[in-house]
C-alpha cells in the first residue's frame, strides 16, 4: 500500500487512471448488454450503466483536481465473445463488473489517501453486488466471489 504522506501519489494516480479506463469500458459495454435484453429486462443494465457513468465522472473530477489528465474513452471496445442472447448479455455484464472490480483492487493496493481507499472499497463492493445479480441471470454458480477483483477469485 502507498504511504499516507503522498509518496505513492504517482502509483495511486496511475491506478485511478486504470480504474477510469475500466469504467469507460463498462459504460460502453452496458450498451451492448442492454441491446441484447428484452425491453422489459433493461432496467438492471440501465442502472448499472448509470452507476459506471457516475463513478467515471467522479474519477475524472478527482484526477483533474490532482492535475492529472483523465484517461479518454476509446472509440470502441472488443467484446470477449458474441452477445446473441439475454444469457450472453448477463455473461458480458459479469465480465464488465469483474473488470472494474479488478481495477478497484489495484487502486486499493496503491491508495495512499484514505479518501481514495474509501472510494475504491465502495466501488469494489458495488461492482460485486451488481455481478451477483448478473451471475444469477446468467445461471452461473456460485453467484458470489469470496475475494472480488483478485485473480482466480
Amino acid at each position: 500500500m502507498a504511504e499516507e504522506d503522498g509518496t505513492g501519489a504517482g502509483a495511486e494516480d496511475t491506478a485511478l487512471g486504470e480504474a477510469m479506463a475500466a469504467e469507460h469500458a463498462a459504460v460502453w459495454g452496458y450498451g451492448t448488454v442492454g441491446a441484447a435484453l428484452p425491453a422489459d429486462s433493461r432496467a438492471q443494465a440501465a442502472a448499472a450503466e448509470t452507476a459506471h457513468r457516475d463513478v467515471r465522472d467522479r474519477l475524472a473530477e478527482l484526477l483533474q483536481s490532482r492535475g492529472v489528465e483523465p484517461v479518454p474513452a476509446e472509440g470502441g471496445y472488443a467484446l470477449p465473445f458474441p452477445v446473441l442472447s439475454p444469457v450472453d448479455a448477463a455473461g458480458l455484464a459479469v465480465v464488465l463488473e469483474e473488470g472494474t472490480a479488478a481495477a478497484w483492487v489495484r487502486v486499493l493496493d496503491q491508495a495512499g489517501q484514505s479518501v481514495v481507499r474509501e472510494l475504491a472499497a465502495g466501488e469494489l463492493a458495488a461492482a460485486e453486488v451488481r455481478a451477483v445479480g448478473w451471475r444469477t441471470a446468467a445461471g452461473r454458480t456460485p453467484v458470489t466471489t469470496a475475494f472480488p477483483g483478485l485473480p482466480g477469485a
